[in-house]
């Protein structure tokens, strides 16, 4: 089960990288990174879990914290702006 999880993972990190560089708008690619960190994060856990060693559950932890920020300061520069 856990290369199919791989797989899906990966084609959904494929996509959100289609929608990056595809999307119309800013919201769109603030949308498409936060898709591919959740994607990455997801992979850390399941190697985490698939390996039975947590050594990196802090820097998924770490690139959530990151990435919360970020979108919320993202999403107040877009509020601003007006667009």
């Amino acid at each position: 089960m856990i290369p199919v999880i791989y797989a899906v993972l990966g084609l959904a990190f494929a996509l959100f990288a289609f929608r990056l560089g595809r999307g119309p708008t800013l919201a769109d690619r603030v949308l498409a990174v936060d898709g591919m960190l959740v994607c990455a994060i997801s992979s850390i856990l399941v190697n985490a879990m698939d390996t039975g060693r947590g050594a990196f559950l802090q820097v998924a932890v770490m690139l959530t914290l990151v990435g919360f920020i970020s979108t919320a300061v993202i999403a107040r520069f877009i509020e601003g702006r007006g667009a």
